[in-house]
């Protein structure tokens, strides 16, 4: 394996951290101490670990969509402030007011999760433009959904970011349906890596469930576009959750969801790491038994916070400083 051997460790526990992360939220949820809408990225862990380990977050800028936990987890954000977040709480990443759909971290270069489907493709064609604007060296990757991929931002993003040659991956999160319909019925292109032919952009298609194939394609493709050439990956991924917690799931048999299940991209990875002796069975259990406890202090330190107060509905709304008795009365 062309990885050392600490980073395909991490990379397995990173993946197994957003898994447990996701499963415990689901609980959460069921036991109403989350509320809102809620999308879990079970199955898609291999996509987010894979591209996040290629990129250097010193320069390099992640945007994604509502579906974006198990993002915010692989760019470095704590299981506690993220958990705290989706409790509603003044002591998660966005202060209890944004959200499981809008994780946000700055400091890591992690632009978020938005809640409007397609939205965060043309502002990371905006901060792609800014990078070169400024000449950082840094790239720019975008994650979206199959769903999202008709949407008319995103052909406008491509054929901007092909015209002014910006540092931008275009990466769809292939997970074969959107919301509950199947990915096949709403498109005339099912190969969605052709679909940056028509602005000249390269595109490719990348096993999903594979994170080690995933970060090949983002090493790949970083190198491409720090070069000033756009890429569009379509990444064969699966989400075994419905598409939100209220979602039935009646539209695919649990035949379909369990053939997925039995190439899962954590169980692949961990079985390869242990044929090659980059793992041992002591080490795994061990890093369960860590995950495990980080789990509990996220849920721990989400019930511990404070609910936000009602003042603090004004922050953050104007540049400012504004005085809040000014506000109220507006």
């Amino acid at each position: 394996m062309e990885l050392l051997k600490d980073t395909l460790v991490a990379m397995l526990r990173t993946m197994k951290l957003i898994r447990r992360f996701e499963e415990e939220a689901g609980k959460m949820y069921g036991l109403r101490k989350i509320g809102g809408f809620c999308h879990l990225y079970n199955g898609q862990e291999a996509v987010a670990v894979g591209a996040v380990t290629a990129m250097d977050l010193k320069k390099d800028y992640v945007l994604t969509g509502y579906r974006d936990h198990g993002f915010a987890l692989a760019c470095g954000m704590q299981p506690t402030v993220v958990m705290a977040e989706l409790f509603g709480k003044a002591n998660g990443s966005s202060r209890g007011k944004g959200g499981s759909m809008h994780l946000f971290d700055e400091d890591l270069h992690f632009l978020g999760g938005n809640g409007i489907v397609g939205a965060q493709i043309p502002v990371a064609t905006g901060v792609a433009f800014a990078q070169k604007y400024n000449k950082t060296g840094g790239a720019t990757a975008v994650f979206f959904g199959d769903g999202a991929i008709h949407q008319g931002a995103f052909h406008e993003s491509l054929n901007m970011a092909k015209i002014w040659s910006l540092p931008v991956i275009y990466a769809c999160e292939n997970n074969h349906f959107g919301m509950g319909t199947n990915f096949k019925r709403v498109s005339s292109v099912e190969q969605f890596s052709v679909m940056g032919n028509s602005y000249g952009i390269e595109g490719h298609e990348v096993d999903g469930m594979d994170v080690l194939a995933v970060y090949r394609a983002f090493e790949g493709a970083l190198d491409s576009v720090r070069q000033g050439s756009p890429v569009l990956l379509d990444l064969q991924t699966y989400r075994y959750k419905g598409h939100s917690m209220s979602d039935p799931q009646k539209y695919r048999t649990k035949e379909e969801v369990e053939r997925y299940r039995s190439h899962d991209p954590i169980l692949i990875f961990q079985d390869r790491l242990l044929k090659e002796n980059q793992v041992s069975p002591e080490l795994v259990a061990h890093m369960d038994e860590e995950i495990e406890k980080q789990i509990a202090d996220a849920v721990r330190y989400a019930e511990d916070g404070a609910e936000p107060s009602l003042p603090s509905l004004y922050d953050d709304v104007y540049a400012g400083p504004y005085p809040r008795s000014a506000l109220v009365g507006m």
